[in-house]
């Protein structure tokens, strides 16, 4: 009686009831060891055989995506780009328009907002629109300079806390926490006003405030850094001093260093436009947001109130995108949610 060696492609044809070709391998083979065609399955029609083909290679899905379309680490970048290119086309547009800011036309002041002036004239004739857009180019560009130079400051200062022994580490957390118990705002007046204000008085005085958070964060970076696997053995190994700073904790430090930049400037911004209003910032005759909206206060009782709340909102919204730029980088850059 022969015997017949059963194969699960041959239980599933028998099972679908079409016909379907086995290899060499899978044919039944006889006692007498001479391979042999199988017997003919049953006839069935073709769509039948179709549909049983199709339930033999269906493949159960564990888990599909939510929704199609781009990823959150492409939509976090674009937004990141979008809010960079908004603030350089602003920067842009101040300094292009700066000239006619300025000008004045006595036959069109205190104009409310409409087409032509779309944020409206001011008791001078100006156009309320230019003025923002040019106060708003010298309020970021003040912004950056001291942001960069406060964001160099922080890391001088935190990469010698953490790598100069305990004396330095103790002089400079004492310096940290001296400069955080003084309210911003008055040590940055009192920098400014005895460097002569201007733009160079608020640019160096936001910049010599600005750092200690900066700097606590940069030490801790760096410690960390010193205190991982990698550092003790490249240290074990030989490198010195440079080589590890250069290969091992520029490289750990930058990333939280960027981000910490980008978040200064909103506050850098913010500082100056406060100072300015209080009239201890940059000169009435250049145009910056504070200086706007310190002259436009002794008008909202009169009843023109859109010459303080449309540059108030361009303010805010500069500061958003800031913000927004700052957000994405840190969801960029840090490892716990780099691949969300």
């Amino acid at each position: 009686m022969p015997s017949f060696k059963r194969t699960t492609r041959q239980n599933a044809a028998e099972n679908d009831g079409c016909p379907q070709r086995l290899s060499r391998a899978e044919r039944p083979v006889q006692t007498g060891g001479q391979p042999a065609d199988a017997p003919a399955a049953p006839s069935a029609s073709p769509a039948a055989c179709a549909s049983g083909a199709a339930a033999a290679q269906a493949v159960p899905v564990l888990h599909a995506p939510a929704s199609v379309g781009f990823s959150n680490r492409r939509r976090t970048l674009a937004v990141c780009v979008g809010a960079a290119v908004l603030l350089v086309a602003v920067v842009a547009a101040g300094v292009l328009v700066g000239p006619d800011a300025m000008s004045t036309d006595f036959t069109q002041k205190n104009l409310a907002p409409s087409a032509a002036h779309p944020f409206g004239t001011d008791w001078m004739g100006r156009d309320m629109l230019l003025r923002t857009l040019a106060g708003l180019s010298t309020s970021v560009l003040v912004g950056l300079l001291a942001a960069c130079v406060s964001a160099v400051v922080a890391l001088a200062l935190g990469c010698a806390a953490a790598l100069g022994g305990r004396k330095v580490d103790a002089a400079v957390t004492w310096l940290i926490d001296l400069m955080m118990g003084i309210p911003h705002i008055v040590l940055l007046i009192l920098v400014s006003y005895a460097l002569g204000k201007g733009f160079w008085g608020v640019t160096v005085g936001i910049a010599l405030t600005h750092w200690p958070n900066l700097a606590r964060v940069v030490r801790a970076e760096v410690l960390q850094c010193r205190e991982s696997t990698f550092f003790a053995v490249a240290r074990r190994l030989g490198a010195s001093r440079l080589s590890l700073a250069k290969n091992h904790l520029l490289p750990y430090v930058f990333p939280q260093f960027i981000v910490g930049l980008i978040l200064l400037f909103p506050h850098a911004v913010l500082h100056e436009a406060a100072i300015t209003f209080l009239g201890f910032g940059l000169p009435p005759e250049q145009p910056a947001i504070g200086i706007i909206l310190s002259e436009s206060m002794s008008y909202l009782s009169t009843g023109i109130w859109w010459l303080a709340v449309f540059p108030g909102l361009a303010l805010i919204a500069c500061v958003l995108l800031f913000d927004c730029i700052g957000t994405s980088l840190r969801k960029l850059i840090d490892p716990a949610s780099a691949q969300e």
